[in-house]
């Protein structure tokens, strides 16, 4: 299974909208530099598949890459299908799935602005095991270490 990276986003708040930066730098253990985000917790990476977006796209939601607050927007995979424990490569990144959507517990910045926020049911987060630099265009394979 293999995903193709559409963008890469970081924010400097939480609970706002994720701008583009490519290519980013990711840190072992701690997450995107830059990102507000980022440190030591389980939630370091956000992933969202470009295909759920699309869905969105189409159903009359106009948002830019990040709106959601995802770190990488990829193509090919439905990333919320995998278990806790996936191991994702990408160049010389490795990421470990850690979880599964979450829960929304007060409308955000982006459910203010769009009317919905698809982050807590198609989401996926995970932690930085090996660091290293991505850029759009580059492929996520699921793997094991």
């Amino acid at each position: 299974m293999e995903a193709v990276i559409k963008s890469l986003c970081i924010s400097k708040q939480r609970g706002t909208a994720k701008l583009k930066i490519n290519p980013a730098e990711f840190i072992e253990d701690f997450g995107i530099k830059g990102d507000a985000h980022a440190g030591n917790w389980h939630r370091q990476i956000s992933l969202l598949s470009y295909e759920r977006v699309e869905e969105f796209r189409k159903k009359g939601g106009m948002v830019e890459d990040g709106a959601f607050g995802e770190n990488i927007l990829a193509e090919g995979i439905d990333f919320k299908i995998l278990p806790v424990g996936t191991i994702l490569k990408c160049q010389d990144v490795t990421l470990e799935i850690t979880q599964i959507g979450k829960t929304c517990h007060s409308k955000c910045e982006i459910y203010n602005q769009v009317g919905d926020c698809i982050m807590p049911r198609e989401g996926v987060f995970a932690k930085v095991i090996t660091g290293g630099i991505l850029k759009e265009g580059d492929h996520i394979y699921v793997s094991t270490i």
